[in-house]
């Protein structure tokens, strides 16, 4: 991803085969889990049963084979370029910590505690809550970075903005996710949640950041070299995830296969909500189309791979956390793409407002 990063702003890359279809990918996962479950439920639950301090061991390995590769193309030297974007990183943050997980929350409350309530089962309303706040409470980490090529966004503010949100995860993920399950009546334990927090975002960003800085004292090359060979096993490890969370999930997912569609509900209001709000702010503020993008498709999409982790971790592989977390993954690349689209159609609009709200120095 750091090649792509030295690429000019107008330059767009074409998405890679596995992030062009990620969509397909999980749902042939869905099929592939529910169906191995159904067939062989003996060695899956014998793979639940592997835990260790309420770790899952072999989704503990999977989930760093996931993240860790992600987070090695990050930056942190970047958080220096803040300062020159200071209003689109202003809006970023508003909306990635201020906006996004309690409008979620409100969602979540909205339709699945009122409106959807009769048609879910009611001893999983609480799970669903929990997993549709994890995956709020965790910005995008990887994929703006796709997203952002494909509007010609200022790969500079791109990066800067995702260390800086690293930077603030490590910190804010566990007391935003405490705070909102607890003003939702559900009980997390806060040792849990803390070493979901280490298990998830502190030690694999410090293996990941330590590991950038050997490759770079070989040079730029093997960096990117290093990015390219393992850049597969992030997509890999997912899906080997969701395998295992779908065979676990089988059941009630065939009992009630509208359970997908009613979860999918707030998340794509949340989407378009708050990708709407930071672009129109971005607009307001006079910032370029070119940092208003990044800044609009980071508070849209999701940190998916922490979301997953953290819910399998707090509520098991048959929570319905877990699977309202990975309703985020299914739905990610098509309505990602959807904002992709209505960013670039409507430059024209918003370059003719910048030109009205820019700023006098």
């Amino acid at each position: 991803m750091t090649a792509l990063l030295i690429q000019p702003a107008a330059s767009i890359t074409p998405m890679s085969l596995f992030e062009r279809y990620l969509t397909v990918w999980v749902f042939l996962c869905i099929v592939v889990g529910i169906t191995l479950g159904q067939l062989f439920p003996g060695p899956f639950q014998a793979v639940g049963q592997m835990e260790f301090a309420q770790v899952n061991l072999p989704v503990g390995l999977l989930i760093w084979v996931m993240i860790i590769p992600m987070l090695l193309k990050v930056d942190f030297a970047s958080l220096s370029q803040v300062r020159q974007h200071w209003r689109g990183i202003g809006v970023t943050l508003f909306v990635n910590w201020a906006v996004k997980p309690f409008s979620m929350a409100l969602l979540a409350w909205i339709f699945i505690r009122h409106v959807f309530a009769p048609y879910l089962p009611a001893d999983q309303v609480d799970s669903y809550v929990a997993g549709l706040i994890l995956l709020a409470a965790a910005p995008c980490t990887a994929m703006v970075f796709v997203w952002s090529r494909l509007t010609g966004g200022h790969p500079l503010f791109t990066l800067s903005q995702v260390a800086l949100n690293d930077t603030i995860m490590v910190f804010a993920f566990a007391p935003i996710v405490a705070l909102l399950l607890g003003l939702s009546a559900i009980v997390v334990p806060w040792d849990t949640l803390v070493t979901s927090v280490l298990l998830y975002i502190v030690i694999p960003v410090v293996i990941a950041q330590l590991w950038r800085k050997v490759l770079l004292r070989r040079g730029q090359a093997a960096l990117d070299a290093a990015l390219a060979k393992i850049g597969p096993w992030s997509i890999a490890a997912l899906l080997a995830t969701l395998v295992l969370l779908f065979a676990f999930q089988g059941q009630a997912i065939l009992a009630q296969p509208l359970i997908i569609a009613m979860l999918a509900v707030p998340i794509l209001i949340q989407v378009f909500f708050n990708s709407g709000l930071a672009y129109w702010l971005n607009r307001r503020l006079g910032e370029s189309h070119a940092v208003a993008c990044p800044s609009a498709l980071i508070g849209a999409s999701n940190f998916f791979e922490l979301a997953v982790a953290a819910a399998i971790s707090l509520f098991g592989f048959e929570s319905g956390a877990a699977l309202a977390t990975v309703v985020g993954v299914l739905i990610e690349v098509p309505v990602m793409l959807l904002v992709v689209r209505w960013v670039n159609r409507s430059k024209g609009w918003y370059e003719r407002g910048m030109t009205e709200n820019q700023p006098r120095v």
